[in-house]
């Protein structure tokens, strides 16, 4: 018995696991981490700049009280005076100096010993910054040394002896003001990217990652192409590629499955089509043998016709699905081979149209025979086809097919000419596509297909010279192959 995937294994769980560890849970503690960084970025210098704040409040509190006390002049200042500035200041003991003269403002009954100083008029940044976490760390239960000049008075010198708890203590509080801030800080500013970025870019990097998963289970639905956003931005232009790609997959995906059936429809037609040529030969052959002038001249045309559609019905050549054989080349006169296809198409052509044969009668191509008829056919074929759409109340205009050749060196030049209509812009965009590049209404385009595909096989190119209102030109090219040293060698 079966039993169901697991919960993770599923698409839902797959889309959760891809939220959850997705590009918005990223950005959020991202954000967040950054924030922090930059919160102690600050906290660094600012936590020196409160410890310093700090000591010269004390410095200016107990410079207040010192003046105040040096009123006295020489007098011995009381104890309880003493004690009320040393209370009031937090120290324990405050002195001043002037003039380069030393006096001791207040003091208590046993003097610390000092195990830091620190001139407040002479601190670098860097000490700051320093002493502020030498005493978050290390500080608590020592005796400090602290002295400054007296605000108003350039020549006197505040100093103080003082227990630093109080002081660690002040920076303790404002270090955990400044993290809470921090924390709540980060956590508004990555909510406020989070959502903005979010509803910016990952929700619209969402729905492209949402509709490619649904286009691949079913890339033959028109429903499933996205809809570009109305938006100038890279994340809308992508948007567009993206709808244009799955259009152009879509309109591909209908070819090759219009190229399968048609595959399919050869071989069901071939199969039938092989058992009715076999009974036309049959019938030929015993045609040939009748004794009338006009059969005779009619059988061997007929012969060869039939002879070639069965050929072509054995190989079974559907577009797409065989390849054509490799061309069996030998040196053919291209005067009576053009000569044969117009007078397969003579009688389609009808008297309004004049097909004739411009090929000198020694010109020799290097080519396959029966592959070389079938170029020529198909292109003449498609000519008569365009002039017989071509209006006829005009009595004057004529309708003209021409099959001309020329030899330049080792390459023969062949030309399929016609004064027809010239052929629409959609058809020469599509000139050698299968199934687009047709002229006429109900046309495959696969004519002009199989005559490219056969003579890139005999290393020649063909083109459209020339398409106007006064006709169409098509160029072929033909070079001869090389002849291999070992058999010069052997004619020598």
């Amino acid at each position: 018995m079966d039993t169901p995937p697991p919960a993770d294994d599923t698409v839902e769980g797959a889309g959760r696991r891809l939220r959850l560890n997705g590009l918005s849970a990223k950005l959020l503690w991202l954000t967040i981490l950054f924030v922090m960084i930059a919160e102690v970025l600050i906290f660094v210098p600012s936590i020196a700049n409160t410890r310093l704040r700090w000591l010269e409040n004390r410095l200016s509190t107990a410079a207040a009280a010192s003046v105040v006390i040096q009123g006295l002049d020489e007098m011995d200042v009381p104890q309880p005076i003493q004690d009320d500035a040393l209370m009031a200041t937090g120290t324990k003991a405050i002195a001043l100096m002037k003039d380069g003269m030393s006096r001791l403002i207040a003091v208590s009954d046993m003097p610390p010993t000092v195990s830091h100083q620190y001139n407040l008029a002479d601190m670098s940044p860097f000490s700051a910054i320093m002493d502020a976490f030498d005493t978050i760390f290390f500080g608590g239960d020592r005796v400090i040394r602290v002295y400054g000049p007296v605000e108003g008075y350039a020549d006197t010198v505040i100093d103080l002896v003082l227990e630093d708890a109080p002081l660690r203590q002040y920076m303790l509080a404002y270090g955990r003001n400044v993290f809470l801030l921090s924390v709540l800080i980060s956590v508004i500013t990555a909510s406020l990217v989070f959502f903005a970025i979010n509803r910016i870019m990952i929700h619209p990097v969402r729905r492209m990652t949402e509709n490619m998963r649904a286009f691949s289970s079913d890339p033959e639905n028109p429903g499933r192409i996205i809809k570009p956003r109305p938006v100038g931005d890279e994340l809308g232009i992508a948007e567009g590629h993206l709808a244009a790609m799955q259009t152009q997959l879509q309109s591909t995906l209908r070819q090759q499955r219009h190229l399968a059936d048609l595959g399919l429809a050869v071989s069901k037609i071939n199969h039938d089509m092989r058992n009715i040529l076999a009974s036309a030969q049959l019938m030929s052959d015993r045609l040939a043998m009748v004794d009338d002038p006009r059969v005779k001249l009619f059988a061997p045309k007929l012969l060869r016709t039939i002879d070639r559609a069965a050929a072509y019905s054995g190989a079974v050549l559907a577009y797409g699905k065989a390849r054509e054989a490799d061309p069996k080349r030998r040196f053919i006169r291209l005067a009576q081979l053009a000569s044969e296809v117009r007078e397969l198409l003579v009688d389609e052509a009808g008297p309004t149209i004049d097909f004739t044969v411009e090929v000198a009668p020694e010109l020799e191509v290097e080519a396959d025979s029966e592959q070389l008829f079938r170029v020529l056919y198909n292109l003449s074929r498609n000519a008569v086809e365009a002039l017989r759409s071509d209006p006829v109340d005009d009595r004057a205009l004529i309708h003209r097919i021409i099959i001309s050749a020329r030899r330049a060196g080792s390459v023969a030049e062949i030309f399929v000419i016609d004064t027809g209509p010239g052929m629409p812009p959609k058809a020469r965009e599509n000139l050698f596509a299968p199934f687009r590049g047709a002229v006429r209404a109900g046309g495959t385009g696969l004519g002009l297909a199989i005559a490219r595909e056969i003579v890139i096989a005999h290393g020649g190119s063909i083109e459209l010279a020339e398409t106007s209102s006064h006709g169409t030109t098509f160029r072929i090219e033909l070079p001869d192959q090389p002849v291999p040293l070992s058999r010069f060698r052997v004619r020598a």
